[in-house]
């Protein structure tokens, strides 16, 4: 980080936590711990009240996302949270990325649902950081993206990672943007009827994107006025001649190639004259990142290393 850079962090420090809302959080933390301890919590008539410090820890290299979810657990569980790393760096292991400290009882209520959400939220933005350098070694203009092939109940968190791992979340949900995909097309009979109804309840503050399987499909979903054409499960080798002539005609609608694509082989498709490249591996096919719990005790290390 630059010294300017330093200087404007002091002075203003934005925080993608800021995109969540803390009625939202509060809500899930709570659906969370319900759903894991419905009734009786007989573990924590073992352990009782006695206040402890635990240390997280992370156990596989990843970039760190979640925290804001992380917290929100433990903030209904009445434990305090200390971070030793930012949102967002990248960390190798062994070793400590922040104590919590509580009431034994409430540490172990919060342990699991808390570690889920941070493992699985640092999956996706491990993966997202990895194709986000990919574009800025290519040098490619335009944007990667997740899709809407998400958990649900886990939207917010899958979202969320996507944003910390620098690539974009795409529409969140079915009100957030208009898209007409096949079966759209096939029931209302045309893409240019179907692109005509959905600026009728769409109006000018959402945008209309059209899943085409030829040029020519795109070609009419312009003409009629879409906002974004995604061309579905174009091979690399078909893309470019078929961005060029929709680009070519209708330099001002975005196009955005979906379909099939991985981290193995994005880079063939980040290509002049596609706007969006979207993978659904980005909130289906990831590796997540291993973090435990571990309550302080003198003398033990709190590593877990495996038994030889």
């Amino acid at each position: 980080m630059s010294t300017e850079d330093r200087v404007l962090n002091n002075i203003y420090k934005p925080s993608l936590s800021n995109v969540l809302s803390p009625v939202t959080l509060q809500h899930m933390a709570r659906e969370w711990l319900k759903e894991d301890t419905p009734n009786f919590d007989y573990g924590g008539f073992v352990v009782g009240e006695k206040e402890e410090t635990a240390l997280l820890l992370i156990k596989s290299p990843g970039v760190l996302a979640g925290k804001p979810f992380f917290e929100a657990i433990f903030k209904e569980l009445d434990c305090v949270v200390s971070w030793e790393y930012d949102e967002g760096e990248f960390l190798e292991p062994i070793q400590c990325v922040a104590k919590v400290t509580g009431k034994v009882r409430q540490l172990l209520l919060g342990e699991r649902v808390a570690l889920n959400c941070l493992s699985r939220a640092s999956g996706i933005a491990s993966l997202a950081r990895q194709l986000a350098k990919i574009k800025e070694r290519v040098g490619w203009k335009g944007e990667i993206a997740g899709t809407r092939k998400t958990t649900p109940g886990f939207r917010l968190v899958e979202k969320y990672a996507l944003m910390v791992g620098s690539v974009s979340t795409h529409r969140h949900d079915l009100s957030s943007m208009i898209m007409l995909k096949d079966n759209h097309i096939w029931t209302s009979g045309s893409i240019t009827q179907a692109v005509k109804d959905a600026k009728i309840v769409g109006g000018f503050s959402l945008k209309v994107e059209v899943e085409c399987r030829s040029v020519d499909e795109a070609l009419e979903a312009a003409e009629a006025g879409s906002d974004i054409i995604m061309l579905d499960n174009f091979s690399s080798e078909a893309l470019p001649d078929a961005a060029t002539k929709i680009k070519s005609s209708y330099p001002n609608v975005l196009i955005e190639a979906s379909g099939g694509i991985t981290e193995a082989t994005i880079e063939k498709y980040l290509i002049p004259g596609v706007d969006v490249v979207s993978l659904s591996r980005l909130t289906q096919g990831y590796d997540v990142v291993d973090f435990s719990l571990k309550i302080q005790k003198a003398g033990v290390d709190p590593r877990n290393l495996p038994v030889k």
